[in-house]
């Protein structure tokens, strides 16, 4: 049985599992709990009350958190023609027909892939590499767009996708720990804004069925979701 390290454990001593936090008093619990001498980054699990094996209840979407993730994404954009200099305007890292192959051969060094509408035919036909590590460009996802000036730049400033998997869990990073506690709460509350309006018409019962907000090394701590039930 894996014991616990003693960081972890005096870190834990600081949270008390038996209640749940507002947002602003979970942000600052979680810096003060926080050890590791990296920038850790702040992760969010959502449980929702949905069955995700029935498509009308598959809970997704993206969302603009207010002061980003901290973290560099690396956007490529799958484009042609005039296109091609929007994107490199906008500030994406990599632009051009030439990684459809470039994929083909193994390289796959971004985090998020848009493209417009006129290639998906040809980027369609990666799907097998490109879906399962989740870069596959969406329209729901706002990531299969003509106006890849506004895509980039939301992507850049701290737009995330979430998705509810298949135990009916969303997971989603909405910070670094070196942010301010109100810059996490900030983020915090309009990630968990988002997913509660994304509620599916048929889901029934509890939706939004408990939260728990970490630090990568650091414990659990339980969130009130009164506010947004």
């Amino acid at each position: 049985m894996k014991t616990q390290g003693k960081r972890f454990r005096a870190a834990a001593t600081k949270v008390d599992q038996t209640r749940e936090y507002p947002v602003s008093e979970a942000a600052k619990l979680l810096k003060d709990s926080a050890f590791a001498k990296f920038n850790e980054t702040v992760d969010v699990v959502v449980r929702l009350g949905v069955d995700p094996r029935h498509a009308d209840q598959i809970v997704r979407g993206t969302v603009a958190l207010p002061h980003g993730t901290g973290k560099s994404v690396r956007v490529l954009v799958v484009t042609q023609g005039e296109k091609v200099k929007d994107a490199e305007l906008a500030g994406a890292d990599f632009v051009g027909m030439e990684y459809i192959a470039k994929i083909k051969e193994g390289w796959l060094d971004c985090d998020v892939i848009v493209a417009t509408p006129d290639v998906m035919g040809q980027l369609g036909q990666l799907g097998r590499v490109l879906g399962p590590r989740g870069l596959m460009p969406n329209p729901k996802a706002g990531t299969v767009t003509m106006d890849v000036t506004k895509a980039v730049k939301e992507i850049k400033a701290g737009k995330i996708e979430y998705r509810v998997d298949k135990t009916g869990n969303v997971h989603a990073p909405v910070g670094k720990v070196k942010f301010s506690a109100e810059q996490i709460a900030d983020n915090l509350v309009a990630f968990l804004e988002a997913i509660a309006r994304a509620k599916p018409s048929s889901a029934k019962g509890t939706y939004l069925k408990g939260a728990t907000v970490s630090s990568t090394m650091g414990p659990g701590i339980k969130l009130d979701l009164a506010g947004y039930r």
